[in-house]
This record gives C-alpha cells, structure tokens and sequence, in this order.
C-alpha cells in the first residue's frame, strides 16, 4: 500500500514550516500514518522562479501523484519594484498568470486537489527594525521593503485565481488578522515566529476539515494495521489486504 502524499509548494514560509513547531511539522504530527508530507519550499523564490521548477518538483510521469498539493506564494512576488528586494517583485498580473500555470500543471501532473493559500499579512515597523538589523542605517532601510496593503492586493489576486480555476483558497492574510495582535505572530515582520506558525497550523487544519472534509486525519485510513490488530498466530494474514 502507497501512503498518499501531500506536497507543500512554496517559499520560505514554506521552506521554513518543518523548524520546530512549523505548520509543515505540525501537519506531518496529524497525518502520521496516513499521508506522507513533502516539503518542497524555496526560501526567496517568486512564482516567476517557481514555474521554472514545475517539471523538476511535479513530473507528469510521476509513479505516485500527489494526494494534496499546498501552493503557497506570493511573499516575494509582493515586494516593491522600487526598494529592497526589487529583484523579486512579480506584477500581480504576471503573478496571477503564473499562479494559473502551476495550479494546472500541478493537477496535470496527477494531483487530486489544489489548496492555494494567499500570502500572509506583513508589520511594516518590524520589516524596517528587520533590514536596519541585517544590512545597518541606510535610506533604502527606513522604508518597507513590503506593505500590507500590497500583500492584500496579492492575496485577493490568489483568490480570484482559485475562483476561475474552482481550486480553494485559504484567505491567510484575512485568517491571521483576525487574531488579536496578530503582529505578535510574525518574527521579522513577515515570517511565522512559533505562535505564528501554530496559528498557520490551524487554520489549515480547519479549512481542509470545512473545504476538503475526505482529507481530514479522521477521514483517512492508517496505512497498516494497529499493532493490536495483527493476527499472533498468522501474522502474514494480517497484511494480505494491505
């Protein structure tokens, strides 16, 4: 019996959810047994960057398709034209457009759903104290990199894409802001400290409980049998379904 698996695409919120307490370690706890999580996020990279990477991360010849793919950008791709990190941004038309190709390349490839979750909100004070820190007192650090108001603008794109291409999309930038202090969630401003990555966590639990309620652990079969289940005189006979 194959485990099913569930891939995680994404950036560096992504590429960073297996650290201690992540959401991506969080989701390995509740699928044990049960589904395979692979961790395919790449800190820094845009959906420009990504779509280069689809044939690489999701061949269409692949033996064993993915259960359930998380697409997870748009960090990077908000960032401003005209300041640190300019050589990430992506226009939120190009963005959308490539959001598109890697939902429909990654459902080509054999995927049996697509869960798009939108960027997440960003604390401007803390992305300015954040590049002051890394790069010291210079006018490109007393301005954010990124805003708030960008990162929704990203973020309703991620929703109009899921929208048009019937894939559900999991609204972080609304989920996260609805939590009292929610600039607490974030270590620099926009990354997940590890309440932020707890919050993560759970909202997409819940919204894979409401949205795809036959990928619920609850709903999945363990791949084995109990320990408590297997046959002592016969124990072969305990595998001959599995």
């Amino acid at each position: 019996m194959l485990r099913p698996r569930f891939v995680l695409f994404g950036d560096s919120l992504t590429q960073r959810s297996f650290e201690d307490g992540g959401f991506g370690a969080g989701l390995t706890s509740a699928y044990q047994r049960k589904a395979d999580v692979v961790l395919r996020g790449y800190s820094g990279y845009n959906t420009r960057w990504a779509r280069l990477l689809l044939l690489k991360v999701f061949p269409v010849s692949s033996l064993v398709p993915a259960k359930l793919v998380t697409v997870f950008f748009g960090a990077n791709d908000a960032a401003l034209p005209d300041r640190l990190g300019a050589r990430q941004h992506v226009p939120v038309k190009e963005y959308s457009d490539n959001l598109r190709a890697i939902v429909e390349h990654v459902r080509r490839a054999g995927a049996e759903d697509v869960l798009l979750i939108t960027p997440g909100p960003v604390h401007e004070p803390a992305r300015v104290q954040h590049n002051r820190e890394e790069r010291g007192a210079a006018p490109s650090t007393e301005v954010p990199e990124r805003t708030n108001a960008v990162a929704e603008q990203y973020a309703a794109a991620a929703k109009r894409v899921g929208q048009a291409l019937d894939a559900p999309v999991l609204d972080l930038w609304t989920a996260l802001q609805r939590e009292p202090g929610w600039e607490a969630l974030l270590s620099d401003g926009l990354h997940f400290n590890e309440a932020g990555q707890r919050a993560v966590r759970e909202a997409l639990l819940s919204f894979i409980a409401e949205r795809l309620p036959h990928l619920r652990p609850d709903a999945m079969p363990d791949d084995f049998p109990s320990h408590r289940d297997i046959d002592e005189a016969c124990p072969a006979d305990s595998f001959a379904e599995s």
